[in-house]
């Protein structure tokens, strides 16, 4: 019996509306099940949706580790403990990212052996798979050994989520030589050269994320989350750029006509709704975090990514690639 997915349908910039028009989007076009969780006189219309009810929420600025403490019936809290009790197959949410993090975290805890869970979020790589970047966020502050398991446990998720067998690892440096780096790369270039059971290729730089020589980048959670959101803000200008020059007159509408059809499926493979989220690694469960402007498709899309993962055993598959005798 396939358990349904737990969707926080308090959590993000447009919820509850979006939040429940994606799950019945996933129910209705995926076949998935869902289960919408939150706070029934806010949520409005369900579309016949089966509803957990709760009684609070966890606001987008509300502190993190305090929030999860004292708002024990949240939306949140209340979808990870769903999935620590066997009632969910995972969890989804576009809420406060450390407040999910914080609640997947103490409810479900960690895989043995973990030191600390992150964040892996796949970048669009028109033309052939994503590239998956840990850790996207979730920790600011690293040690060698933390960067050591992101890696090997991104190049299980790479393989699990796209299918890229021995995927090749690379480390995010300020340049490619193993000598560059602060001393935290230069040590984890060390330690990932002598790891024999993932495809470490070396160092990479910032220019290489998009298009990307590697299928895993590792970084401490500071230096990815900031180097995505840069990536984020410099695409959103380019294409709001080419836009804007196409309509100036008639002869670059006249050229926006023919190079439309070409730079439209590149345009679509870029955005963040199209990827379904970021997977929270190293948890004893599934635990999916989506954009904070994440629209019906947005959901729609990281239910099925949620849904996928539950189909993958990835939580299995993860648990043999970091052993307790490893940390």
């Amino acid at each position: 019996m396939t358990l349904p997915i737990a969707l926080d349908a308090m959590g993000g910039d447009f919820a509850p509306s979006e939040i429940i028009a994606g799950a019945k989007r996933a129910v209705d076009e995926l076949g998935l099940e869902v289960i919408l969780v939150g706070v029934a006189e806010l949520m409005g219309d369900t579309m016949g949706l089966e509803v957990f009810a709760c009684t609070e929420v966890i606001a987008m600025d509300d502190d993190p580790g305090s929030s999860v403490r004292k708002k024990k019936d949240s939306s949140l809290v209340r979808a990870a403990e769903l999935v620590r009790d066997g009632k969910a197959s995972a969890m989804v949410s576009a809420g406060n990212t450390g407040a999910t993090m914080a609640s997947a975290l103490l409810r479900m805890g960690r895989l043995p052996g973990v030191v600390r869970p992150c964040i892996a979020t796949p970048i669009p790589n028109p033309g052939r798979k994503p590239t998956v970047m840990v850790d996207a966020g979730a920790n600011a502050e690293c040690t060698t050994e933390m960067l050591v398991q992101f890696a090997q446990m991104a190049s299980t998720f790479a393989t699990a989520r796209f299918g890229i067998e021995a995927p090749k690892v690379g480390l995010l440096s300020i340049g490619e030589e193993d000598t560059k780096g602060n001393t935290l790369v230069k040590e984890t270039n060390q330690a990932l050269q002598q790891l024999s059971t993932i495809n470490f290729v070396g160092n990479v730089e910032g220019r290489d994320l998009i298009p990307s020589p590697v299928d895993v980048v590792v970084t401490d959670g500071f230096t990815g989350n900031v180097a995505l959101k840069t990536l984020e803000g410099a695409l959103k200008f380019v294409f709001g750029a080419v836009l804007e020059a196409i309509g100036t007159n008639d002869e670059t509408k006249a050229a926006g006509n023919v190079l439309f059809p070409h730079l439209m499926p590149i345009a679509t493979e870029l955005t963040p709704e199209q990827q379904g989220g970021a997977m929270l690694l190293g948890l004893d469960g599934i635990c999916i975090i989506s954009h904070g402007s994440s629209n019906a498709t947005a959901v729609m899309n990281a239910l099925r990514v949620a849904s996928e993962m539950v189909q993958a055993d990835v939580v299995s598959k993860l648990r043999t690639t970091i052993r307790p005798d490893q940390a």
